[in-house]
């Protein structure tokens, strides 16, 4: 059984009297494990995809399995539940809490669950993207690439099996992108977490072993890359943690 499956997605906006056909009927299987980049130029509907998969919109027609439970017939309680507990999100702009420290934003999904050991876990989430020595900076406090490791590790607190990534690097610059997608594949590669992550950058999706390609509210492309390419970031000295940079 595959982790994910969808077919004949399709999600129509109306404004006004238009109707706008942001996805045209989408079909396709992510297994368990993968690596997989959602590419396409702006306007493609790869963002609306992402929305569906992430289970924070509901197609117009057709159907999405997730981990063989259909979507589709779930109501709102259980809905949020699984976005707050199967899936990880990080977006573009860190969305963090800027008044809280690295730790406390962690905690933040733990709080509309299980409440055992938060601390605990948000530390261990820290440390596991290179910022257990920034565990009380506030995010002003923080260079970009260190945000977005924060908003990462609160994707991960709560041992979701996906994580969705909407342009991870796209307020970065390009060495502190590659140290993010480092991150993911690390992830990916030792822990079997599934990593979607979408982006119009060809260089970003390569990081992926897999790349589908959006264009019109369509798959127009869906291929296999033998390996994700990419500079893994450097341990620390125990070899045991990443380090983090300053950016």
């Amino acid at each position: 059984m595959s982790l994910i499956e969808i077919t004949h997605l399709t999600r129509t906006y109306r404004m006004g009297d238009i109707e706008v056909h942001a996805l045209r009927g989408v079909s396709m299987t992510i297994e368990a494990g993968e690596m997989v980049a959602i590419m396409g130029p702006s306007g493609s509907g790869k963002s609306t995809l992402m929305n569906l998969l992430g289970c924070l919109d509901q197609p117009t027609t057709g159907r999405y399995l997730l981990d063989g439970v259909d979507v589709g017939k779930l109501n709102d309680d259980q809905l949020a539940k699984i976005r707050n507990t199967r899936i990880g999100f990080v977006f573009q702009q860190y969305i963090l809490l800027q008044r809280t420290s690295a730790l406390r934003n962690v905690e933040l999904p733990m709080l509309y669950g299980s409440g055992r050991n938060r601390t605990a876990r948000a530390r261990a989430a820290l440390e596991a993207v290179g910022m257990g020595n920034r565990l009380h900076h506030r995010p002003n406090e923080l260079s970009g690439g260190q945000q977005q490791r924060v908003a990462i590790a609160r994707a991960l607190v709560n041992a979701p099996r996906i994580i969705l990534a909407d342009e991870p690097t796209g307020a970065l610059d390009s060495a502190t992108g590659r140290e993010i997608m480092g991150i993911f594949q690390r992830l990916n590669a030792e822990q079997g977490i599934t990593i979607i992550l979408v982006t119009h950058e060809a260089d970003v999706a390569h990081y992926a072993r897999r790349i589908i390609h959006v264009r019109d509210g369509l798959i127009d492309r869906d291929e296999v890359i033998e390996q994700g390419s990419g500079e893994p970031m450097m341990p620390d000295a125990s070899g045991e943690r990443w380090a983090a940079s300053d950016e």
